[in-house]
């Protein structure tokens, strides 16, 4: 018998409240902020992430999850989170709820 079947056999009529999920990485955060840019590659907008000084796994992470939280394609290169499209708004507001200080630059 585990410890929550003991829990509603001590008290039947508790009803457990839900806890809120906070957004926890193991990302290491930066001093420096992260540079968003807006560039035209081959007449398509794209938004490019750098500046990033951490580890590169911790960047290829953040950049596994924009792609996923925004629904986009895009790629790790050079140092740099390559995403399809103009989101600099939405990556920004992201970045900033997980606690990084954003620059954004160009238009």
């Amino acid at each position: 018998m585990d410890l929550q079947e003991q829990l509603k056999k001590l008290f039947p009529e508790h009803v457990p409240e839900e806890t809120p999920e906070v957004e926890t990485s193991n990302i290491w955060m930066q001093d420096a902020p992260i540079i968003c840019k807006y560039e035209k590659r081959k007449g398509k907008p794209t938004t490019i992430l750098e500046g990033y000084t951490g580890a590169t796994e911790d960047f290829k992470i953040l950049a596994k999850e924009l792609k996923t939280k925004l629904n986009v394609g895009g790629s790790f290169k050079d140092d740099k989170i390559v995403i399809q499209g103009d989101y600099r708004d939405k990556i920004m507001a992201i970045l900033k709820q997980k606690g990084f200080t954003v620059k954004r630059v160009g238009g």
